[in-house]
Parts: C-alpha cells; structure tokens; sequence
C-alpha cells in the first residue's frame, strides 16, 4: 500500500492570520505535516507521497516521494488514484494528533472503503482498497460525498470515529486541542508561541506576551 498526503506550505492557513503571521503559519504546517509522516512511518507505512507543487529541502531526510501537481486537491489526488493498483491511505496534512495505532487500525480494517470523518463535515483520511475508479469529492461536506462515493460503486464501508483524527488544525482554537493532545513538532511549536488560560467554559489560546500581560509578569 502507499499513503499519500495532499500538502501546500505557501501562505498555507490563512484562518490562523489571526494568531500566527504568514512565515509563522509556513512553519507550523511543516511541523504537523512531520508529525503526520512521522507516525505513518511509525505504523510500517513504508511509501509515503507528498502530493504538492514543489519539492522541499526540509523534507528529504524523511525519506518520502514527491508527486508535483499544479492542479487542485480534487484533481490532482483523482489523477494521482487512477495511477494506483495497490490500496492507498490518504491523510491530511493538518491532522497532527493522530497516532500510530490509529493508522494501523484502519489499514488492517476488513472493509473496502474506510473513512475518517473531519470537522464540520470534512474527510481527514481516506483508506481505498480498491483504487481503480474511486474518485475523491473534497471540499463542502466531504464526508457525506464519499460515503455516496463508497455506496454507489457497493463497496463496503467503514467509518472510523476518532476525536484525534478528526481534529484538524484550521482555527486558532484548533491549537489549544494540540496543546492538550499533541505530540512531536507541532506541539513543541505550539507551546512556544501559546499558553492556555482556563475560561468560565472552555480553555482559551493566548500567546506569551498576552498571558503575561494577564498575569501582571
């Protein structure tokens, strides 16, 4: 099998502007993409493709492959399936709470189809078994399109329900769940730049100067 993860560092999550400048936000997205290959790899995944528009240095010493295409995420992961004849994972590059056991659990599953529901309505990972005419749907309710995906061409379906994974990275209160739960780079990034600060009802993300200006530091 092979794992693909769709990935796009320039000007990348924009919805965190708010909290993180443009440099700050290329940076992040390369440490939740390390943490994904990271516990792919972990898993025994051993062929892992980055499918993106340019090749990155930092990336190399990973050992993973790049597969350059210019066109958009459902174009270019369709065209990037119809050359497959084997089962292939893919994984968003911004669901950096997942674990091992995690992907382990879904690529041994029985079912043809397994899917990972993602916030909202989204799809964060996708386990195809049977590549050849499967078509990915991205975007709007994603997760819906793929289950009639699945159903239409009667294949067997899995849905695999997770908090972890279905956690991906988009708004700046999406942080504080890697704050909590997160491991590797991305957490380490997190906590250099945020604190948490317990609220009536929830935790709230703050950065440094903001938390010690709240605590008179």
């Amino acid at each position: 099998m092979r794992a693909v993860i769709p990935y796009k560092k320039e000007n990348a999550k924009s919805r965190l502007s708010p909290v993180l400048s443009r440099e700050e936000r290329e940076q992040f997205v390369e440490f939740m993409l390390k943490d994904v290959i990271w516990c792919l790899k972990e898993a025994g995944v051993k062929d892992i493709d980055i499918l993106t528009t340019s090749k990155y240095d930092a990336l190399y010493e990973l050992g993973v492959n790049f597969v350059l295409d210019e066109r958009d995420l459902n174009d270019s992961v369709n065209n990037y399936l119809k050359k497959m004849d084997q089962p292939v994972l893919i994984i968003m590059a911004d669901v950096p709470l997942t674990r091992p056991k995690h992907i382990k659990e879904i690529i041994s599953s029985e079912e043809d189809v397994v899917i990972v529901p993602g916030k909202g309505g989204g799809t964060n990972i996708l386990f195809i078994k049977k590549p050849a005419g499967f078509h990915v749907c991205y975007y709007g309710m994603s997760f819906r399109n793929h289950c009639t995906i699945v159903k239409d061409m009667k294949q067997s379906l899995k849905i695999y329900d997770s908090f972890l994974l279905s956690t991906d990275i988009d708004e700046p209160q999406d942080i504080v769940e890697i704050i909590l739960h997160g491991h590797g780079f991305s957490l380490k990034y997190a906590l250099d730049k945020f604190e948490l600060e317990s609220g009536k009802a929830r935790v709230k993300l703050v950065n440094h100067h903001e938390y010690k200006s709240n605590k008179g530091l």
